[in-house]
């Protein structure tokens, strides 16, 4: 929920493990998914690390590292993902492979050449390529950090500091994944269900295709879509930017509050709002084309639920005393309805907590719909504990005693073994030494900038260690996982309050050390079907992962100190994008466990005990649908009813607005249900490619806008439809007798 990059949401469905005679297990995998996707040959001459990989992968790394990190800033964040990279490297693939000389460099004195081509572009080069776009989709959590000291708190960092901080939460992730990766990798029983989809696609591009009478190939699809997403979203990024959402109840009841309150798709429940941009579609949650058909239910099922029953009846009922702020808003306020004044309880020298301020000032208070965000959190957490140990306890405990056993070894295991060398152990456990003592130099040095000690980084990192085994067997069963920044917050809040940085920086070592890992490892698995010697892939993540992150943080650095305003949409002209809400959430959530603490928010002096109820209610959700699951077997929809995934879908709230959950929910429903049953064929051939194409498409757009216009303060017609906006002002206002906000009435 605080910036984090969107994903594909997970298809939770029980393995389908069968016992396999003999024969077959000499043959296959256990896992039927796997058996049907993945092919059991290998060709170990093919060319993996070649001039191609290189130039391609780097490219393809860099550009997606630079394109997500500009786009992290905007008012929709579009997340372009690397399978738009995994299509497009492709021809330019065949191109090279078709153009350059086969001419052999040599390296004078070290005996070291290369081929600059060293025959037809192959399939290794291809999974090669996309791990490096892999490195470069994946944002650097850290980032967040630099934002809110330069945008929101206005306090200095050394940028080499930051780079560090930035390198070593990215880096961390590879100890865990070396001492793991043999138990959740070359387990036939962890087969990392999302892996099976690049699979596919692999497959699908590089069997030959011939064009089919009256249709085009998936090549020209691709291009036909992304010339038609390009050329559209000029519309909504220039010259229309209001498109974004559409509230048509504000518009025709102007002067009510609660009608306003009722239809703004971006700052109340969105009825009557949807969008004509892809980015609306997009942001925030990934590409609905992506996420299986249940899930979308699932997710959506959460989100109205809250949404339309929970929050309205909170508000209007005036719990929290809900009706002095916002319906809709990721601020924090006092007790008057104002904007909290940080300053007042910072103590500005040491930047650590004001006792005596806070008690002179107020607490701290939240719109309804960020204190939902804050239990629904928790409720995941537990949910997905109680959800795994009941639907999937079982089955993981036989899989486990069979993977430390090594009593079973697939097909796609005995071919990497036999074909390829592994990766030596000590090249894993150096990189988490290196790692970790550059981290406690970030930390500690620098005139301790990031206020954490080293016993906090040391902390935080075994946290991450404890929970990488259960957390990575659902990760690479059931394609979820669970993260750790609501419980590091929570653990660092308590025994090291009123310090923001501190906290901030804790969490984010704990979290992104484990979401690495998890990240390292289901590439491996990818590599490890596609049989990719594993110290090439090991390379590739290595070097990818190093050049992503100075790219993400080259990319912020620049946009924050050139940006005028940027963060602050009080100080930004009228249509400018560049309004950072993830990063507001971030810095929001470091006030909230930062500086007044877990224990004056959610503890006994807080406004908001109420919440850690939502810890008991996410464990006891799953129970009823997994007894009648039992109970009625023949109902096979109580098994889709996931609880983890109905939670955590509308825990997104407030970054994610109304309008974009809407709209998300339309199109996926329609895709992923109604075309997925009654057109299959066309399911299968288009869905994933036009995911891709629609997100390049609005991605080249947004950029070439932006430097060829916007860069020289062009920001269009000024008009009715030039505010990033759905014009709904009254949404904002509070409905509490006597509470006085600037543009509101008071009533």
């Amino acid at each position: 929920m605080e910036n984090h990059p969107p994903r594909e949401l997970p298809a939770l469905q029980r393995s389908p493990i069968r016992s396999l005679s003999p024969n077959e297990e000499e043959d296959d995998s256990p896992i039927e998914q796997v058996r049907l996707t993945v092919p059991i040959t290998d060709d170990p001459t093919l060319s993996c690390l070649t001039f191609r990989t290189w130039v391609l992968g780097l490219m393809s790394c860099c550009i997606l590292a630079f394109v997500n990190q500009f786009f992290g800033y905007r008012q929709n964040s579009l997340y372009v993902s690397s399978l738009s990279a995994q299509i497009v490297v492709l021809p330019l693939g065949n191109l090279m492979a078709a153009a350059l000389p086969t001419k052999v460099v040599r390296f004078p004195g070290s005996g070291w050449s290369f081929s600059l081509n060293p025959g037809p572009f192959n399939l290794k080069e291809h999974v090669l390529i996309t791990i490096f776009a892999n490195a470069g989709s994946n944002s650097v959590y850290a980032l967040g950090i630099v934002t809110i000291l330069k945008a929101f708190y206005h306090r200095p960092i050394s940028p080499v500091a930051a780079l560090m901080l930035s390198q070593t939460t990215q880096m961390l992730g590879f100890g865990w994944a070396g001492m793991f990766r043999k138990f959740l990798v070359d387990s036939p029983y962890m087969w990392w269900p999302s892996n099976l989809v690049q699979v596919s696609l692999f497959r699908a591009l590089h069997e030959k295709e011939k064009r089919p009478k009256g249709g085009v190939t998936r090549l020209q699809f691709f291009l036909l879509v992304l010339t038609s997403s390009f050329a559209y979203y000029i519309i909504p990024n220039y010259f229309f930017p209001s498109l974004t959402a559409l509230s048509f109840v504000c518009w025709i009841w102007k002067r009510s509050v609660t009608a306003q309150q009722i239809g703004s798709g971006l700052r109340g429940l969105g009825i009557g709002s949807f969008a004509l941009d892809w980015s609306t579609v997009a942001a925030f949650l990934g590409s609905p084309l992506g996420t299986p058909g249940f899930a979308i239910v699932n997710i959506m099922a959460g989100f109205f639920i809250v949404l339309y029953i929970a929050i309205p009846l909170t508000y209007w009922l005036n719990a929290f005393e809900a009706k002095r702020f916002p319906l809709f808003s990721s601020h924090v306020f006092d007790i008057t309805g104002a904007p909290y004044n940080v300053s007042r309880i910072l103590n500005e020298t040491n930047f650590e907590f004001d006792q005596h301020g806070y008690d002179s000032y107020s607490k701290i208070h939240l719109s309804v719909t960020f204190a939902y965000t804050y239990g629904l959190s928790f409720a995941t957490l537990t949910a997905t504990v109680s959800h795994v140990a009941l639907f999937y306890g079982r089955s993981i405990w036989q899989q486990t005693k069979e993977a430390f056993t090594h009593k079973f070894e697939d097909v796609h295991t005995r071919i990497m073994k036999k074909n390829y060398d592994v990766v030596p152990q000590w090249w894993f456990y150096l990189l988490l030494a290196v790692n970790i003592a550059l981290a406690m130099v970030a930390c500690e040095g620098f005139g301790g900038q990031l206020q954490l000690p080293y016993w906090g980084v040391l902390l935080s990192i075994g946290l991450a260690l404890f929970f990488m085994l259960p957390v990575g067997i659902i990760a690479a069963t059931t394609n979820m996982s669970a993260g750790l920044n609501v419980i590091t917050e929570l653990i660092i809040g308590y025994m090291y309050p009123g310090r923001p940085l501190a906290n901030i920086t804790f969490k984010t070592y704990g979290t992104m050390s484990l979401s690495q890992a998890l990240m390292f490892l289901g590439d491996f698995k990818l590599g490890h079907y596609m049989k990719i010697p594993p110290k090439s892939m090991f390379m590739v993540q290595l070097v990818g992962t190093i050049v992503s992150t100075s790219v993400y943080f080259g990319t912020g650095w620049w946009l924050l100190t050139t940006v005028d305003g940027i963060c602050n949409p009080a100080k930004l002209p009228e249509g400018s994008p560049w309004t950072c809400p993830g990063d507001d959430v971030f810095y929001n959530a470091s006030i909230i466990w930062g500086v007044v603490g877990p224990l004056r928010m959610f503890g006994k002096l807080g406004v908001y005990y109420k919440m850690n109820y939502f810890f008991l209610f996410g464990l006891l959700s799953p129970v009823p649908f997994w007894y009648l699951s039992r109970k009625f077997p023949d109902k096979k929809w109580l098994r889709l009813v996931n609880m983890p995934v109905l939670l955590n879908g509308a825990s997104g709230m407030p970054l994610v607005k109304a309008v974009n959950y809407i709209c998300w929910g339309a199109v996926g429903i329609y895709f992923n249900i109604y075309v997925y049953n009654r057109h299959k064929g066309w399911w299968a051939r288009h869905n994933y490619i036009m995911s891709a194409s629609l997100d390049a498409g609005v991605a080249f757009m947004a950029i070439l806008t932006y430097f060829a216009l916007q860069t020289r303060d062009i920001n269009g017609v000024s008009w009715w439809g030039m505010p990033l906006d759905d014009h709904c002002p009254l949404a904002k206002c509070p409905t509490s007798p006597g509470i006085v906000v600037n543009g509101c009435p008071v009533f």
